[in-house]
């Protein structure tokens, strides 16, 4: 018996999702799929928390479609291995998947359709993590925005709301009688971490009350996008027109997403060149005291301490540790990235990278190199009453916190000599 195969990988939700709704419309019976990714898997430790959400939400859809008499096929393994173990087991007909535009979802993805066209299998992607995919919003002459705010003129100018469409069509579904398997079949260790549900609620006051990190006005969104199991289209259309600050986060998603499929060597190299003659210092034991939320800066460590605890960090401190990281210390921004990439639950490459390069100043659309943020004054500015810097540092204003590991006016004009030099200013 032909089928069709939906492979899930970013997507995992049954309603509004394009190419699942494509498979069906395939007329064919349609195995949902998931690789446990080992290329992938092989760089995460073993209670990673986010493989660990990613089998959480493999389990609810199973629920779903177990109801309906269908279930999601789990496969472990190096993809191209798995799909010729597919192949041999399964008369395929098509394969539906939605677009993947981090350069290993797009390496992987042209192997795949390489090796089933051979099998005469086709191959078929969709636009359905993004609103405005890498060539949708381009400037007059076709080549790619690299500065945020034409962009974000061009995007809304393109919007168009979509109707996000129910999942109804379970009887189309392939019936599979193997068990779910658990996560020791997977070899995945339960975490101490979790992602928190996401919220909306904050949209109305984001834009006055985004910067305060006591107040948590963040949704919680980042992880839900990032493994789709909430739909993006389904996301903006709750969204009120007057809520433009919490829809420009969106669009700079997108933004970055658009930047790294353009310019793939960004993920590690700097985007602008100009830069690359910069010399780092690149400490180890600074490095350390950085990452243990030790370097006496309060709204740095309570920063680094809320990821280190829980896998957030709100994005105001996001900011002021990143800029402290490259500009006080002159730690390579890639460094910081790496870290971030292996703590953050809503890590996403693009995100990431292109806020990284921005606080180091390399990027696109980036601070300038001479601005150099005072951890002092933004926690004056943001924290005022120290509610939660004392809340993420118990030893804050007693004997027992660490002394500032330098001093502000003197990393300034380090970084800003340092920068010069290697721009031969």
């Amino acid at each position: 018996m032909e089928i069709s195969v939906f492979w899930f990988r970013r997507d995992l939700r049954l309603d509004d999702n394009i190419a699942l709704l494509k498979a069906v419309e395939s007329g064919l019976p349609v195995l949902p799929i998931f690789i446990f990714d080992e290329l992938i898997l092989d760089d995460l430790c073993d209670d990673d928390p986010r493989v660990n959400f990613i089998f959480e939400q493999l389990v609810k859809i199973d629920s779903q479609l177990k109801e309906h008499g269908s279930s999601v096929l789990i496969l472990k393994g190096q993809p191209m291995e798995v799909w010729s173990k597919l192949l041999a087991s399964y008369s395929v007909k098509h394969v539906f998947c939605n677009r993947d535009y981090e350069p290993y979802g797009v390496q992987r993805d042209a192997q795949a359709k390489e090796m089933l066209a051979k099998q005469d299998v086709g191959f078929y992607s969709y636009k359905d993590q993004v609103i405005q995919e890498q060539s949708d919003i381009l400037k007059s002459d076709g080549t790619p925005y690299t500065v945020f705010t034409p962009y974000k003129r061009r995007w809304l100018e393109h919007y168009k709301p979509l109707v996000p469409r129910s999942f109804k069509s379970f009887q189309s579904l392939l019936k599979l009688d193997q068990p779910f398997p658990s996560k020791e079949d997977l070899a995945i260790k339960k975490s101490n971490l979790f992602v928190k549900p996401f919220t909306l609620d904050v949209a109305n006051e984001y834009a006055g009350k985004r910067d305060f990190p006591v107040l948590d006005f963040t949704s919680y969104l980042g992880p839900h996008l990032r493994f789709g199991t909430v739909s993006i289209r389904q996301i903006i259309a709750s969204i009120k027109p007057e809520n433009e600050m919490f829809l420009s986060e969106l669009i700079w998603r997108e933004f970055f997403m658009q930047i790294m499929f353009h310019h793939p060597r960004v993920v590690s190299e700097n985007f602008r060149v100009k830069y690359d003659q910069v010399k780092w210092l690149n400490n180890p034991a600074d490095f350390e005291k950085w990452k243990n939320g030790q370097t006496g800066y309060a709204m740095v460590d309570a920063g680094m301490r809320q990821l280190n605890q829980t896998g957030y960090m709100h994005n105001r401190l996001r900011m002021v540790t990143a800029g402290f990281l490259c500009k006080h210390l002159l730690i390579d921004w890639r460094w910081g990235e790496a870290y971030f990439a292996q703590k953050l639950l809503d890590f996403e490459l693009s995100s990431n990278n292109g806020n990284w390069q921005w606080a180091a100043g390399t990027g696109c659309d980036a601070a300038p190199y001479f601005r150099v943020f005072n951890p002092d004054t933004q926690h004056k500015k943001f924290d005022a009453k120290s509610e939660f810097v004392t809340k993420w540092i118990p030893e804050y204003q007693t004997m027992n916190y660490v002394a500032k590991m330098i001093d502000h006016d003197y990393a300034r004009k380090r970084a800003v000599k340092a920068y010069k030099d290697g721009l031969g200013v």
